[in-house]
């Protein structure tokens, strides 16, 4: 079997299914890359459970919407960079960062850029950064707990970018008009 099946609450493994009837309820829709991860209930957990750490991390939702699409971009994950671009929407978050981030270009500020810089070197690197590039992020104002939430939004994404690589989960009917390809 090569499609990966994208689970309604119904046909989802038993201990999936109050995790999808969760997002339904939140979301008004279960989106797709939830769907896909139903199939092993562990995962979808995982993955709830990274989100919501995350976003109740120190960062506020500017700083989020960086690590989370710096990740995205650089996985050129075409399911999440849209639906991150709705969510930095919702969360009110300036359309300069966003498409800074889509694009690939400077951020507005340059404490967003240092955080996207360091994300970026945690990303490519595994997480082994120099001490210079800690000093640089440490000196745009972040601390120690920042780079260890850095790697917390690492986890979560991991998880969704990998999953809809391999599963080539559908972007969901509201991000549809956010598609992206890498340029």
């Amino acid at each position: 079997m090569s499609e990966f099946k994208i689970h309604a609450v119904e046909s989802a493994p038993e201990a999936s299914q109050p995790l999808l009837a969760q997002s339904l309820k939140t979301f008004g829709m279960i989106p797709n890359l939830h769907g896909v991860l139903a199939e092993a209930p562990g995962i979808l957990e995982a993955y709830f459970k990274l989100h919501d750490l995350f976003e109740n991390s120190s960062l506020n939702n500017e700083e989020l919407t960086v690590v989370w699409q710096t990740i995205n971009v650089e996985h050129e994950c075409n399911y999440c960079v849209p639906a991150h671009t709705g969510i930095a929407k919702m969360m009110k978050v300036d359309d300069a960062i966003t498409e800074a981030l889509r694009n690939q270009t400077a951020m507005p500020t340059e404490k967003l850029q240092a955080l996207h810089v360091f994300t970026l070197s945690m990303l490519r690197n595994r997480g082994a950064v120099n001490q210079a590039e800690l000093e640089a992020f440490f000196a745009a104002g972040y601390e120690q707990r920042n780079v260890l939430e850095i790697i917390l939004g690492l986890s979560q994404k991991i998880i969704s970018n990998y999953t809809n690589h391999i599963a080539r989960t559908p972007v969901d009917k509201p991000f549809e008009k956010f598609a992206w390809k890498k340029k």
